[in-house]
């Protein structure tokens, strides 16, 4: 089975904002480091060579393939920022319905500025995303 490329790495997450990030990016992103922390309660670290991550979990898919992801975490994607959710619940779905200004992927939710989006209801996002993901996949 090949191995799973986006592993936490020691990579500097300073390094990787400065080098991908515009003023109005670098900005949200210490304001989402400082939210995901809080949520979390996990110090951020580099998964892979671009997205900077918190916590994780061990999952298993039906194919039997095995892996480590972090619980959440963004990225720079040229002029949006991602962060990455689980809203398979009808709660996540409406909480969606109300927060703002995105476009969402199987599991990314993409912005331009923070400032696009309601930051309680994202709080509530990361909260429940991290549930289900405790839920499908366990502690």
């Amino acid at each position: 089975m090949d191995e799973n490329k986006t592993k936490a790495t020691d990579a500097s997450i300073g390094d990787y904002i400065a080098s991908r990030a515009n003023a109005q990016q670098s900005d949200d992103c210490r304001d989402l480091m400082v939210l995901l922390e809080k949520v979390t309660e996990q110090s951020a670290k580099m998964w892979g060579p671009s997205i900077v991550g918190y916590g994780s979990y061990r999952y298993t898919y039906e194919s039997g393939r095995t892996g480590e992801a972090p619980l959440t975490g963004f990225a720079i994607r040229g002029r949006e920022l991602v962060l990455y959710l689980s809203v398979d619940s009808e709660q996540q779905q409406t909480l969606l319905s109300g927060l703002g200004k995105y476009k969402m992927g199987k599991s990314c939710l993409y912005f331009k500025q923070l400032a696009d989006l309601d930051l309680a209801i994202l709080e509530q996002l990361i909260r429940g995303s991290i549930t289900e993901l405790k839920q499908r996949y366990g502690e």
